[in-house]
Protein backbone atom coordinates (compact mmCIF):
# COMPACT_ATOMS: atom_id res chain seq x y z
CA UNK A 1 0.00 0.00 0.00
CA UNK A 2 1.43 3.42 -1.27
CA UNK A 3 2.10 5.70 2.14
CA UNK A 4 0.94 8.85 2.75
CA UNK A 5 4.38 10.41 1.96
CA UNK A 6 4.40 8.58 -1.16
CA UNK A 7 1.15 9.66 -2.41
CA UNK A 8 2.24 13.20 -1.25
CA UNK A 9 5.50 12.92 -3.59
CA UNK A 10 3.24 11.23 -6.53
CA UNK A 11 0.87 14.69 -5.90
CA UNK A 12 3.64 16.81 -5.61
CA UNK A 13 5.34 15.73 -8.64
CA UNK A 14 2.08 16.25 -10.86
CA UNK A 15 1.81 19.01 -9.86
CA UNK A 16 5.35 20.56 -10.75
CA UNK A 17 4.47 18.85 -14.37
CA UNK A 18 1.57 19.98 -14.82
CA UNK A 19 2.63 23.92 -14.01
CA UNK A 20 5.79 23.37 -15.78
CA UNK A 21 3.36 22.00 -19.16
CA UNK A 22 1.37 24.79 -18.95
CA UNK A 23 4.69 27.15 -18.64
CA UNK A 24 5.12 26.26 -21.44
CA UNK A 25 7.42 23.10 -21.30
CA UNK A 26 5.07 20.90 -23.09
CA UNK A 27 8.02 17.97 -23.31
CA UNK A 28 7.47 16.97 -19.76
CA UNK A 29 3.93 16.12 -21.35
CA UNK A 30 5.31 12.79 -22.26
CA UNK A 31 6.91 12.25 -18.51
CA UNK A 32 3.26 13.23 -17.58
CA UNK A 33 1.80 10.31 -19.90
CA UNK A 34 4.61 7.81 -18.96
CA UNK A 35 3.28 8.27 -15.01
CA UNK A 36 -0.15 6.92 -15.82
CA UNK A 37 -0.08 5.07 -19.33
CA UNK A 38 0.03 1.82 -17.84
CA UNK A 39 -2.59 2.18 -15.40
CA UNK A 40 -5.03 3.67 -17.81
CA UNK A 41 -4.33 1.08 -20.15
CA UNK A 42 -5.35 -1.51 -17.59
CA UNK A 43 -7.96 -0.16 -16.62
CA UNK A 44 -9.65 0.66 -20.21
CA UNK A 45 -8.75 -3.16 -20.85
CA UNK A 46 -10.99 -4.14 -17.98
CA UNK A 47 -13.64 -2.25 -19.22
CA UNK A 48 -13.63 -2.54 -22.36
CA UNK A 49 -12.19 -6.19 -22.63
CA UNK A 50 -10.28 -6.03 -25.62
CA UNK A 51 -7.13 -4.67 -25.88
CA UNK A 52 -7.42 -2.25 -28.90
CA UNK A 53 -9.79 -0.86 -27.31
CA UNK A 54 -7.70 -0.15 -24.28
CA UNK A 55 -4.98 1.51 -26.47
CA UNK A 56 -7.32 3.61 -27.72
CA UNK A 57 -8.34 4.49 -24.20
CA UNK A 58 -5.06 5.25 -23.57
CA UNK A 59 -4.81 7.93 -26.67
CA UNK A 60 -8.19 9.16 -26.38
CA UNK A 61 -7.40 10.16 -22.59
CA UNK A 62 -4.19 11.89 -22.96
CA UNK A 63 -5.13 14.06 -25.96
CA UNK A 64 -8.13 15.45 -23.94
CA UNK A 65 -5.63 15.62 -20.94
CA UNK A 66 -3.41 17.56 -23.59
CA UNK A 67 -6.17 19.65 -24.79
CA UNK A 68 -7.64 20.49 -21.33
CA UNK A 69 -4.42 21.12 -18.82
CA UNK A 70 -4.88 24.23 -18.80
CA UNK A 71 -8.16 24.44 -17.29
CA UNK A 72 -7.09 21.85 -14.29
CA UNK A 73 -7.64 23.82 -11.42
CA UNK A 74 -6.67 20.83 -8.89
CA UNK A 75 -9.81 20.90 -6.64
CA UNK A 76 -9.06 17.28 -7.03
CA UNK A 77 -6.00 14.85 -7.32
CA UNK A 78 -4.89 14.84 -11.31
CA UNK A 79 -4.92 11.23 -11.20
CA UNK A 80 -8.99 11.38 -10.13
CA UNK A 81 -9.32 13.99 -13.02
CA UNK A 82 -7.57 11.94 -15.25
CA UNK A 83 -9.55 8.72 -14.80
CA UNK A 84 -12.92 11.03 -15.08
CA UNK A 85 -11.78 11.63 -18.65
CA UNK A 86 -10.81 8.07 -18.87
CA UNK A 87 -13.74 6.68 -17.62
CA UNK A 88 -16.17 8.71 -19.76
CA UNK A 89 -14.17 7.62 -22.73
CA UNK A 90 -14.53 3.78 -21.70
CA UNK A 91 -17.92 4.07 -21.58
CA UNK A 92 -18.33 5.72 -24.95
CA UNK A 93 -16.34 2.77 -26.33
CA UNK A 94 -17.15 0.17 -24.69
CA UNK A 95 -20.93 0.88 -26.14
CA UNK A 96 -19.21 1.26 -29.54
CA UNK A 97 -17.36 -1.87 -29.44
CA UNK A 98 -18.35 -5.18 -30.82
CA UNK A 99 -17.66 -6.80 -28.06
CA UNK A 100 -20.37 -5.30 -25.93
CA UNK A 101 -23.44 -7.48 -24.68
CA UNK A 102 -26.40 -7.46 -27.48
CA UNK A 103 -28.44 -6.57 -24.20
CA UNK A 104 -27.56 -5.49 -20.62
CA UNK A 105 -28.20 -8.08 -17.84
CA UNK A 106 -30.48 -7.22 -14.93
CA UNK A 107 -29.54 -6.68 -11.48
CA UNK A 108 -33.27 -6.82 -10.02
CA UNK A 109 -32.69 -9.92 -8.67
CA UNK A 110 -29.23 -9.03 -6.77
CA UNK A 111 -31.25 -5.82 -5.00
CA UNK A 112 -30.62 -5.64 -1.37
CA UNK A 113 -33.65 -5.35 0.93
CA UNK A 114 -35.15 -1.89 1.27
CA UNK A 115 -32.90 -0.68 4.15
CA UNK A 116 -30.45 -3.31 4.05
CA UNK A 117 -26.66 -1.54 4.74
CA UNK A 118 -24.08 -2.98 1.87
CA UNK A 119 -21.21 -5.15 2.52
CA UNK A 120 -18.57 -3.25 3.87
CA UNK A 121 -15.67 -5.56 2.90
CA UNK A 122 -13.57 -5.64 -0.21
CA UNK A 123 -14.31 -9.19 -1.43
CA UNK A 124 -11.47 -11.29 -1.39
CA UNK A 125 -10.96 -11.29 -5.22
CA UNK A 126 -10.46 -7.57 -4.78
CA UNK A 127 -7.59 -7.89 -2.68
CA UNK A 128 -5.02 -9.51 -5.00
CA UNK A 129 -3.60 -8.38 -8.58
CA UNK A 130 -5.97 -9.83 -11.21
CA UNK A 131 -2.88 -11.40 -12.65
CA UNK A 132 -2.47 -12.96 -9.71
CA UNK A 133 -6.33 -14.90 -9.09
CA UNK A 134 -5.43 -18.77 -8.50
CA UNK A 135 -5.67 -19.57 -11.86
CA UNK A 136 -6.39 -18.81 -15.54
CA UNK A 137 -10.24 -20.18 -15.36
CA UNK A 138 -11.01 -17.91 -12.59
CA UNK A 139 -8.77 -15.31 -13.93
CA UNK A 140 -11.03 -15.52 -17.15
CA UNK A 141 -14.17 -16.44 -15.28
CA UNK A 142 -14.00 -12.95 -13.12
CA UNK A 143 -13.04 -10.83 -16.43
CA UNK A 144 -16.12 -11.99 -18.33
CA UNK A 145 -18.06 -11.44 -15.09
CA UNK A 146 -17.03 -8.15 -14.23
CA UNK A 147 -17.74 -7.34 -18.35
CA UNK A 148 -21.07 -8.43 -18.18
CA UNK A 149 -21.95 -5.91 -15.90
CA UNK A 150 -23.83 -2.90 -17.14
CA UNK A 151 -21.74 0.00 -17.10
CA UNK A 152 -22.77 2.24 -14.60
CA UNK A 153 -21.84 -0.96 -12.19
CA UNK A 154 -18.89 -2.32 -14.26
CA UNK A 155 -17.24 0.94 -13.99
CA UNK A 156 -17.45 1.21 -10.16
CA UNK A 157 -16.46 -2.15 -9.70
CA UNK A 158 -13.04 -1.34 -11.14
CA UNK A 159 -13.02 1.74 -9.64
CA UNK A 160 -13.55 0.64 -6.27
CA UNK A 161 -12.09 -2.92 -5.69
CA UNK A 162 -9.80 -3.25 -8.58
CA UNK A 163 -8.13 0.44 -9.15
CA UNK A 164 -8.43 1.36 -5.05
CA UNK A 165 -9.95 4.02 -5.74
CA UNK A 166 -12.02 5.27 -2.44
CA UNK A 167 -15.87 5.59 -2.70
CA UNK A 168 -15.73 9.38 -2.19
CA UNK A 169 -12.80 9.41 -4.82
CA UNK A 170 -15.45 7.37 -6.85
CA UNK A 171 -18.28 9.19 -6.26
CA UNK A 172 -15.94 12.17 -7.56
CA UNK A 173 -14.76 10.73 -10.49
CA UNK A 174 -17.97 9.46 -11.93
CA UNK A 175 -19.58 12.54 -10.66
CA UNK A 176 -21.97 10.62 -8.35
CA UNK A 177 -23.28 11.06 -4.48
CA UNK A 178 -21.68 8.59 -2.19
CA UNK A 179 -24.81 6.93 -1.63
CA UNK A 180 -24.97 6.04 -5.00
CA UNK A 181 -21.49 4.45 -5.40
CA UNK A 182 -21.97 2.14 -2.11
CA UNK A 183 -25.49 1.15 -3.99
CA UNK A 184 -24.35 0.20 -6.81
CA UNK A 185 -20.78 -1.36 -5.48
CA UNK A 186 -23.34 -3.42 -3.15
CA UNK A 187 -25.52 -4.79 -6.04
CA UNK A 188 -22.22 -5.63 -8.43
CA UNK A 189 -20.87 -7.78 -5.87
CA UNK A 190 -23.53 -9.82 -4.69
CA UNK A 191 -24.07 -10.47 -9.33
CA UNK A 192 -20.24 -11.18 -8.90
CA UNK A 193 -20.34 -13.08 -5.65
CA UNK A 194 -22.98 -15.07 -7.02
CA UNK A 195 -21.14 -15.48 -10.57
CA UNK A 196 -18.13 -16.47 -9.02
CA UNK A 197 -20.04 -19.30 -6.18
CA UNK A 198 -17.54 -22.25 -5.62
CA UNK A 199 -14.38 -19.97 -6.39
CA UNK A 200 -14.58 -17.99 -3.06
CA UNK A 201 -15.70 -18.55 -0.21
CA UNK A 202 -16.47 -14.54 1.11
CA UNK A 203 -17.09 -12.58 4.68
CA UNK A 204 -19.53 -10.47 3.68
Amino acid sequence: MTSSRNRKKIKDRDTELIEAINSGRHELFEELVKRYEQQLYNFGLRMCGDAYDAEDVVQDTFLNVFKYLKDFRHETKFKNWLYRIGASICIKKRRKSKFAPEREISLDDFLPEENAKGPTDIPNWAQLPLDQVLNEELFQHLKEAILSLPEKYRVIVVLRDVEGFSTAETAQILELRRSNVKVRLHRARLYLRDQLRGYFEYDQ
